[in-house]
């Protein structure tokens, strides 16, 4: 075998070593076993009541390794006068087969326990969170189970409210609670509904997933394009679309003259 041919298959035994068939059972298995060490590590769960629940991160990990990524289809503000409150809905979308595979609703408040002086945007933030768990849990909740945890996001466990010591602690220190939600990875900050048409459309960002998959755009470009996705506006969302196809357009006319 020459050299060349051995940098050509190089890639193909990375890419399988990387990635999971969801479809597959010894692969979900293999993965379970991956998913715990990863949360282990990364200490990626939150204890309630002696039982481990992973964190958001933690169910985001074992959907990118499956290729299914998140994509938030709306945050609606239900605030009334005496209460801050935001639903969200996230859809799961499958990169090789190009089609939704779930989804998950959540509801935030903050006439929940612990959140009484969270702002508005980390109720906002917290029920994109909250969604993202969700419509993860309804598809891979008997993976997180067979990596040893429970299949309930931890996030999601706080619709039961927190323990009276917990509820105090959070409004005794209301910044340190907001700062959490700021930190989280999955959590970012969202606008009133009043200027919500102005986040990319659902139809926008599948339209950007669909051209990401074309052969001729790295996974680098790809990762990187995703990581934001659900951060665009419908201006950036248009503009990247836009950028995507003339690059596209440019690397096949390049190929093609190569």
């Amino acid at each position: 075998m020459t050299e060349a041919q051995k940098d050509t298959k190089a890639p193909v035994r990375k890419m399988k070593a990387e990635s999971y068939d969801i479809s597959r059972s010894d692969e979900t298995l293999s993965l379970a076993k991956d998913l715990a060490n990863f949360i282990k590590e990364n200490k990626l769960t939150t204890s309630v009541q002696g039982k481990e629940f992973v964190n958001v991160e933690g169910w985001q990990y074992a959907g990118s390794r499956l290729g299914i990524v998140p994509i938030v289809d709306h945050v609606i503000n239900m605030s009334t006068d005496t209460e801050i409150k935001y639903q969200a809905k996230v859809t799961l979308f499958d990169m090789r087969s190009e089609h939704t595979v779930g989804a998950g609703f959540a509801i935030c408040s903050n006439k929940e326990q612990g959140k009484k002086f969270y702002q508005e945007f980390a109720i906002a933030s917290m029920a994109q969170t909250r969604a993202i768990g969700k419509a993860y849990r309804n598809i891979l909740a008997w993976i997180i189970r067979a990596a040893g945890y429970e299949p309930t996001p931890a996030e999601e466990m706080e619709y039961g409210g927190n323990t009276p010591a917990e509820a105090r602690n959070a409004e005794a220190t209301p910044m340190k609670a907001v700062k959490a939600e700021q930190a989280a990875p999955a959590t970012e900050p969202v606008a009133p509904a009043a200027n919500a048409s102005a986040y990319a459309t659902a139809q926008q960002k599948e339209e950007i997933i669909r051209l990401l998959n074309h052969p001729v755009i790295t996974r680098q470009e790809k990762t990187k394009m995703l990581l934001n996705i659900n951060k665009l506006d419908q201006e950036r969302a248009t503009q990247a679309i836009a950028n995507l196809k003339k690059t596209i357009d440019d690397r096949e006319n390049g190929q093609a003259a190569a």
